[in-house]
């Protein structure tokens, strides 16, 4: 009695060429998210408050009006100043014609030196007096200045902290603060061996020629670069780390100040990588590999894996040399020579 032998049962699968591709070398921090300008508004004269004029959490230009404080004192300042002003410039004509009578009745030999000099010295007290009530109009008008409390730079506005109707002074602390929007500056702590890594690419450690990237805290893409601009001039004694600084675009207002991002710096030459996607990784107690499709069945491969590249791609530095159908997709029905029919997928976009 014979006996038929089925075929093995093929399993449909979707591949991806494993590419080789330029990539350059990175090295990755965490930093933080600072505002460029980041200022607190505060009142620089005693009065009650008549007005909040902004909506909380806008975007307010430089020289917006904020805040106003009531002004009846203060022009009445101004106007006590002023009139203080005029009396002295009065009192300035009559001791120059005190003066010059003193002057020509001495030199008739009429008047006395005592006379001459008491005149004198009387024209130059006036002179300081208008000075003096010079400079306090200055204050006076400066003072009524401070009424309008304006911004300093564009950004966004926090919240009041003082409604309207209330006391303010010097001494009641920031009003609100402003913060601006674009570009902004990430600040990130690189340490010693990382900048002896950066140096064993044989290159010149230019801070102009180092580019930046952001990953939010959900490992999102941001979607502009940045430029490294700082490098401070110490090594942190506790750390022994460097502080280095980026600047980012920011059009969109993404980037909000005080928030932890994740840092990728690029440099030095590209260098020729294999690239696979990083959903074609499995890992077991003896590490990661992938399955590959070779002569039509499943077969695996030990791999040693780089940084990543591209968001959802990863770096293969062992393992692949290119070229290979690396399975991505029905990988759970898959085991070591398993036939298989393979599919190409078409490679997953980078998230933004």
């Amino acid at each position: 009695m014979a006996f038929s032998q089925s075929a093995p049962q093929q399993v449909s699968v979707g591949v991806v060429a494993a590419e080789r591709k330029p990539i350059a070398k990175s090295l990755d921090f965490v930093g933080r998210i600072e505002a460029i300008d980041r200022v607190e508004i505060k009142a620089r004269v005693t009065g009650y408050l008549e007005a909040v004029e902004f909506k909380e959490g806008d975007l307010v230009q430089a020289g917006a009006s904020l805040y106003k404080i009531e002004k009846g004192l203060f022009q009445a300042a101004v106007g006590e100043a002023a009139g203080a002003l005029d009396r002295s410039k009065a009192a300035k004509v009559l001791s120059e014609v005190q003066l010059q009578r003193a002057e020509e009745l001495y030199e008739r030999n009429v008047g006395s030196a005592v006379a001459r000099d008491q005149a004198r010295a009387a024209d130059e007290q006036a002179k300081g007096t208008i000075l003096i009530d010079q400079a306090n109009l200055d204050t006076a008008k400066i003072n009524l200045s401070y009424t309008d409390i304006v911004a300093p730079v564009t950004g966004k506005i926090g919240r009041t902290n003082v409604t309207k109707g209330n006391v303010v002074s010097p001494e009641s602390g920031p009003l609100t603060i402003i913060v601006s929007q674009d570009p902004m500056y990430v600040t990130f702590p690189v340490s010693q061996r990382e900048f002896l890594r950066l140096q064993q690419t044989g290159q010149q450690l230019d801070v102009t020629q180092l580019k930046a990237s952001l990953r939010f805290a959900d490992l999102s893409k941001y979607d502009q670069e940045g430029t490294v601009n700082f490098v401070d001039v110490t090594v942190n004694r506790t750390t022994d780390t460097v502080l280095v600084r980026a600047s980012f675009p920011n059009p969109k207002g993404a980037l909000v100040d005080g928030q932890l991002v994740h840092v990728s710096i690029k440099a030095g030459k590209p260098v020729e990588k294999v690239v696979i996607p990083q959903s074609a990784l499995i890992a077991d107690q003896q590490g990661t590999y992938v399955f590959v499709v070779d002569e039509g069945k499943a077969a695996i491969r030990r791999v040693r894996t780089g940084g990543e590249s591209g968001g959802t791609n990863i770096v293969i530095e062992e393992g692949l040399s290119g070229g290979e159908q690396v399975i991505v997709d029905g990988l759970q029905s898959v085991r070591p020579g398993t036939a298989v029919i393979a599919t190409p997928t078409p490679q997953l976009q980078d998230r933004s």
